[in-house]
């Protein structure tokens, strides 16, 4: 699964990952959260990408209110084509999420230890994706969901889920609308990038959404990279 995040990137350093007009926008997050308003780069009217701030939990347009998105802030890859609160957003309304680490919990006999996952240069990637519009009268709510499938590798000793990479060379086609073969757009996922991952116990600071700053990356304890 996928329950916080890190975006901790220079603007410039994401508007070149993402080949974005500016990114300007963009302040570091230690600690992203459900609920909370993330950037997210979407296909454009003339096909361009663009930066947007979207609602993390994924709100139908069919839904009588928005507060079903908290139940919705990951998709499973193995259903989402066939889902209806995910379905159409399979087909067509697919995004970037840029992300520099993801968090999982390790059951510990103390409670559950926080990770932080990262490539091992804390280089940038993108999560894969869904994104909807929810209208209701003069109330508008834009609003994504990220896809999670098995564990990968050694990411299995913490959970059994984990989020969904994309390659870069993919970026384009998963952003584009035309393809939506559900087969022909899942060949798109399951990054070689997912196999680079690698993950350190942090301060259990991250626990608390309210905490967004550098010490939520604190070690819990004196570990290397794993």
């Amino acid at each position: 699964m996928c329950g916080r995040y890190t975006l901790t990137a220079a603007p410039g350093r994401v508007a070149e990952q993402f080949q974005l007009a500016s990114a300007s926008g963009l302040r570091p997050r230690w600690n992203v959260a459900p609920g909370q308003a993330v950037p997210a780069v979407l296909r454009g009217a003339a096909g361009e990408r663009v930066l947007a701030e979207l609602h993390w939990g994924l709100v139908p347009p069919w839904a009588e209110a928005p507060d079903v998105g908290a139940r919705a802030i990951n998709a499973r890859v193995e259903s989402a084509a066939e889902r209806p609160a995910f379905r159409e957003a399979f087909r067509l309304r697919r995004c970037l999420v840029p992300a520099d680490g993801f968090y999982e919990w390790r059951s510990r006999a103390t409670g559950a230890e926080p990770h932080h996952v990262a490539l091992p240069d804390r280089g940038l990637f993108a999560f894969a994706g869904l994104h909807e519009t929810w209208r209701r009268g003069e109330r508008e709510l834009r609003s994504l969901a990220i896809l999670t499938g098995p564990a990968r590798g050694r990411l299995r000793e913490l959970h059994d889920r984990m989020p969904l990479l994309l390659a870069a060379d993919a970026y384009d086609d998963w952003l584009d609308p035309a393809r939506r073969d559900p087969a022909a757009v899942r060949v798109l996922l399951g990054s070689p990038l997912s196999d680079s991952l690698v993950f350190r116990a942090v301060d259990a600071r991250v626990n608390d959404v309210h905490f967004d700053d550098p010490a939520c990356l604190e070690p819990s304890r004196q570990l290397s990279w794993l």
